[in-house]
């Protein structure tokens, strides 16, 4: 999947619905290199995506991350649930 444009709170919830998870293949790669992550909407987001495609044991790859996006995508990744930020 190629994801391009600015992500943040706006257009978070758009990208959940852009997957055919059950007919995805077991190896998954998101390139965001014409993207920019902008909040930690569109993080929660990735990490739900991540979360559902690991559920359906599927693996998946995020690819091509800018410098502050790969920041952001670090620092809060994995800390978005009900006890995260």
């Amino acid at each position: 999947y190629t994801v391009q444009g600015e992500l943040f709170f706006a257009s978070s919830n758009d990208l959940t619905t852009l997957f055919e998870y059950s007919d995805d293949p077991d190896e998954i790669v998101i390139d965001v290199t014409d993207s920019h992550i902008w909040d930690a909407s569109t993080i929660a987001a990735l990490d739900s995506i991540t979360t559902k495609y690991e559920n359906m044991n599927k693996n998946v790859y995020i690819k091509g991350m800018n410098k502050a996006s790969e920041r952001l995508h670090g620092k809060l990744t994995g800390n978005l649930g009900q006890d995260g930020i």
